[in-house]
């Protein structure tokens, strides 16, 4: 029995890496920013949305790392080979449109979090995005995945400076489990960007490439599904402090928008320096990972979907179209936050909503694959992974018709 144990331990840290990573990073510039907006402007309402969030985030997670581990094909690449090339394109417009606000998103949290200690961000922005590109055209996965799973380990900064701020724990603890649904635009463009921001499109692409990089195959899957799940409640746990924090030193105070993550920041600071600090500290190591991943999806994503060569463990030369829009996308992503009086907020929130909107499009490409037998043989859907996932399909749509239902109604009651 021991000796059982020992192997699917060893098995276990053998495969650690995708899973944990893609539902930690998930935690970006705009993810924070989303979370932070959520807990200053409604206190504590929001933390019923975690529960289910984090089941269809365990449900995603699991159906992508397995289909990878099954098939040893990206998503973009069952798309393409089951649905053809057209379909493909057009899912990866809209990804490679999302995902590019996004890199916008993580080098403007570079930039705002250096900025609140007085380093300019025509500094900090080009040394960022230069470290990003060297990291990932001159490592190896292997190599890569080390530093990620180095930088998930740095969120605490954010549970700590959650417990600092002394929020209202048993209302905390009546939110996480009372729904709260109001039909006001306000609050359902935050569920959807909560949605968006937590179950992230861009994640099943880059989930399920990785897991093909790493080499885990079905016989290993057993192992490489518990880290799934950890690395899902572990993202959970981080954005419940993160609206914590924000509901207890500024809706507390006062309810309002914030314009920024570094504005969540500096509501943390009457509560002591090292709130604030490990805030700025959790935001300049989540907008530097996430500015690492994100464009590393993308670039898998267009890869796998145009079958082209693509993986870190590939050389510039043997897959240069790889990173050649890797480089694109850093460097478009860095150049835009140099612009003086670009919309980065709205584009950080436009984008969330985005996500959100797509989702159930990507959802329903896994769920179809995933149950084809050809492909999956015993590895597909239960009853339960369908259920969960088609419910989750249905809400997301008409949590989406009902804000664009909503706002158009506003706008035309303004007119």
């Amino acid at each position: 029995m021991f000796k059982r144990f020992k192997y699917h331990w060893i098995v276990f840290f053998s495969v650690i890496g995708p899973g944990f990573i893609t539902a930690m990073v998930d935690n970006d510039a705009g993810g924070i920013f989303t979370y932070s907006q959520a807990g200053a402007k409604f206190g504590y309402l929001p933390l019923w949305t975690l529960a289910p969030i984090t089941l269809l985030l365990v449900v995603t997670q699991e159906m992508g790392s397995r289909m990878g581990a099954v098939t040893g094909k990206g998503l973009s690449d069952l798309i393409r080979e089951e649905y053809g090339l057209r379909t493909t394109f057009f899912m990866m417009a809209a990804l490679v449109a999302a995902n590019m606000t996004n890199v916008m998103a993580n080098f403007a949290g570079i930039a705002s979090a250096l900025e609140l200690f007085h380093i300019s961000r025509y500094f900090s922005v080009p040394i960022a995005a230069v470290l990003v590109w060297l990291l990932i055209v001159k490592g190896t996965y292997a190599r890569v995945e080390k530093v990620f799973l180095f930088a998930t380990a740095l969120y605490v900064c954010y549970i700590a400076s959650g417990i600092m701020v002394k929020p209202d724990w048993k209302e905390a603890a009546l939110y996480t489990v009372k729904p709260v649904l109001m039909f006001e635009p306000g609050y359902l463009t935050m569920l959807v960007g909560m949605v968006g921001t937590s179950v992230a499109p861009w994640m099943q692409f880059y989930l399920q490439a990785a897991v093909v990089e790493k080499g885990i195959s079905a016989k290993d899957y057993a192992e490489s599904r518990i880290e799934v799940v950890v690395g899902c409640i572990a993202m959970s746990v981080i954005a419940f402090f993160i609206i914590v924090a924000c509901a207890g030193a500024i809706h507390s105070v006062k309810p309002r928008d914030i314009e920024s993550a570094t504005d969540a920041a500096l509501g943390l600071k009457p509560f002591g320096d090292y709130a604030f600090l490990l805030f700025c500290a959790g935001l300049l190591n989540a907008s530097l990972f996430a500015a690492c991943i994100q464009p590393l999806s993308t670039a898998y994503t267009v890869c796998e979907g145009l079958g082209f060569e693509s993986g870190v463990n590939r050389s510039f030369g043997e897959a240069p179209i790889f990173y050649w829009l890797f480089t694109l996308l850093i460097a478009v992503g860095a150049g835009v936050v140099l612009i003086p009086g670009f919309p980065l907020v709205k584009m950080i929130l436009l984008s969330q909503v985005f996500n959100g909107a797509l989702l159930p499009f990507v959802l329903v490409f896994m769920i179809l694959l995933i149950n084809k037998e050809r492909l999956m043989k015993k590895w597909k859907n239960n009853a339960f992974y369908n259920a969960v996932g088609w419910i989750s399909v249905v809400l997301v749509t008409v949590l989406t018709l009902s804000l664009v239902v909503i706002t158009a109604r506003d706008i035309m009651a303004g007119q």
